[in-house]
């Protein structure tokens, strides 16, 4: 039996890797509350070796799918919060369900993030128009970090973090087998010998990933990294390949770093404690120069599949026996010519390629459940592979604004426009009926909106501009030139709102040196006239915050900001406004009472 090793555990190569998860199905009391635009999702699975606490372990049938393979085969409603605004069930306005403009149920009680995701690796889980089921960039990057122990400036904890502890207990587990593995290859007078990838396998890449790209692959800043020859080992990794020299294994490198990076790579091994590695067993990929000859692939350029089992495949024609193959990257395992596979974890980045012709292998794909929790907390309790790949939920955020590979937005169609076409239409009819009933009745009825992704729509800069790392600096220079387009609907919804008799004011996190740059983009675009003196901003460092803000610290939460200034503004002193509705991308903007909460779609960013 030819052994799989992934996620933590050991289980046989034709065992589905989708086995080794939690089964929750019979725990209809822990799903998460659903939000706009969410539907139930199938059953959730999580890892065996790292659950979400309290939740039991059920292990599902293996399917079969051999390493080495066969020969090629065919193919409820909640009241609103106590307020002067009108007093209708939240659900009436808040979301899609089931991919209908339905209601959904959101009592404030529930205003936070969905915690259960379906992602397939290949994006096309933005192509639905439910922009609260995707997994949001922000959380991800920081459950990513939990799970490395890294800061908030991206350096991960060399010392002990859950990464470390997950890989050292794989490694260790699987170093017990080596010497069996060994006596097995050699049997029939084969040469036993390992394989193993580089980056994130042998050398740790994660602070160039997180503290030197952000999460996003720069080719200039990636070789400068790799020519300074100084990334750490793979926490165990030099005991394992110790462990495998002494058991008499002919260790390999095979990695898709290129020969130009193979004399740096090779003095990083030997730096971080891999000595033995040579130019002859460090196999680094072509650039420029000639493809070797044994290396077989269908069109010109060759995938990472094909590049590396034909290197494994030469080497057993060559008389050697592949006892171990080893990579961070399922497309380092795929191919076959290798007796067993390790899967090291790496949410910090995706490189995924075909199978071979003829060779399918579904079992050796990424996992599309996860469980993550909007603190990052996840990342301390789950393994690394039930931890949502970062770049996998970039990719999957950018199918669902239509965007392009270099971050912009469709201007005109994606399932983020069809999405808010139907929730502004819903909205609009709802909060305009409510405008005139309280206009005559006499009462102030006003409606209060969020600026960032709520009026004006930050896509471009995010992505775009940023890459989805907040630039504190670049966003005021967006700010003050005044570059926001309107959010996809919301500009025919206040015009109708302002006409059905609501006043429009603004509560914003931006601050009051960007006022009158917003006021202005908004204004350029047609948005109506805010109530006087009703555009809201948060005040500039060092200065005095306004009495009417209640704050249980010296710095204020956007709760705190938000909620106190929506009080204010339906207080005698604050024009004695009713609030209707209180329109927000953030759940921050919306907790804390005074309006009826009505949550718009943003998986970009997350401000607690």
């Amino acid at each position: 039996m030819l052994p799989l090793t992934a996620l933590g555990t050991t289980v046989p190569l034709h065992a589905a890797v989708t086995d080794q998860r939690l089964d929750v199905s019979q725990q209809p009391s822990q799903q998460a509350p659903l939000h706009p635009g969410a539907a139930q999702h199938p059953t959730f699975q999580a890892p065996v070796q790292a659950p979400i606490p309290q939740q039991p372990v059920q292990q599902t049938p293996a399917q079969q799918t051999p390493v080495r393979p066969a020969p090629p085969q065919a193919p409820g409603q909640a009241p609103v919060r106590p307020g002067n605004g009108i007093t209708a069930p939240v659900s009436q306005v808040r979301g899609t369900q089931e991919g209908r403009h339905t209601p959904a149920p959101a009592a404030e009680g529930s205003l936070g993030p969905q915690q259960r995701f379906t992602l397939p690796a290949d994006g096309s889980a933005g192509k639905q128009p439910r922009g609260e089921t995707l997994p949001n960039a922000d959380v991800t990057k920081k459950t990513i970090r939990a799970y490395y122990g890294a800061t908030d400036k991206g350096i991960s904890d060399k010392k002990n973090s859950p990464y470390i502890q997950e890989v050292k207990q794989l490694l260790a587990k699987e170093a017990a087998t080596l010497p069996a593995r060994y006596k097995q290859a050699a049997a029939q007078g084969h040469k036993p010998a390992i394989f193993v990838d580089i980056d994130d396998t042998l050398l740790s890449t994660y602070d160039l990933v997180d503290a030197g790209t952000g999460f996003h692959y720069d080719p200039k800043t990636w070789d400068k990294g790799v020519q300074q020859a100084d990334m750490p080992a793979v926490p165990g990794m030099v005991d394992f390949i110790a462990q495998a020299r002494k058991a008499g294994f002919t260790v390999i490198g095979l990695t898709g770093r290129t020969d130009g990076q193979k004399a740096a790579t090779l003095t990083n091994l030997a730096k971080a404690g891999y000595p033995g590695f040579t130019r002859d067993t460090l196999f680094t990929k072509w650039k420029g120069n000639a493809k070797p000859a044994y290396v077989s692939c269908a069109q010109a350029k060759c995938t990472t599949v094909e590049y590396k089992a034909g290197t494994r495949k030469h080497f057993e024609s060559q008389g050697y026996r592949v006892a171990l193959s080893i990579g961070d990257q399922w497309s380092d395992l795929q191919g076959g010519s290798a007796d067993a596979l390790i899967k090291l974890p790496n949410p910090t980045y995706y490189l995924p390629s075909a199978d071979l012709p003829g060779m399918p292998q579904p079992n050796l794909r990424p996992r599309t459940n996860f469980v993550m929790r909007p603190d990052g907390s996840s990342g301390k309790v789950v393994g690394g592979e039930a931890i949502p790949n970062i770049d996998v939920v970039r990719k999957t955020i950018r199918t669902y604004y239509g965007a392009d590979e270099k971050g912009i937005a469709n201007p005109t169609t994606s399932p983020y426009r069809t999405e808010m076409a139907g929730l502004t239409a819903q909205w609009t009819q709802q909060i305009t009926q409510a405008c005139s009933s309280e206009k005559a009745q006499g009462r102030k009825p006003a409606v209060v909106l969020d600026t960032d992704d709520t009026t004006l729509m930050t896509y471009d800069m995010q992505d775009g501009a940023m890459r989805f790392t907040f630039d504190p600096k670049l966003q005021d220079k967006w700010v003050k030139q005044g570059r926001y387009p309107a959010t996809p609907g919301m500009l025919d919804l206040v015009r109708k709102v302002k006409a059905s008799g609501c006043e429009i004011l603004g509560v914003t996190g931006r601050t009051n040196d960007q006022a009158a740059a917003s006021v202005a983009n908004l204004r350029k675009l047609g948005f109506p006239e805010f109530a006087p003196n009703a555009y809201m901003t948060k005040w500039n460092k060092g200065a005095a915050k306004p009495d009417y803000v209640k704050c249980a610290k010296d710095k204020c939460t956007t709760v705190e900001f938000k909620s106190s200034t929506r009080a204010w503004l339906e207080s005698a002193a604050g024009g004695n406004y009713q609030i209707v509705a209180n329109f927000g991308d953030q759940y921050s903007d919306l907790i804390g009472g005074h309006g009826m909460p009505i949550k718009l779609p943003n998986p970009t960013y997350y401000l607690p």
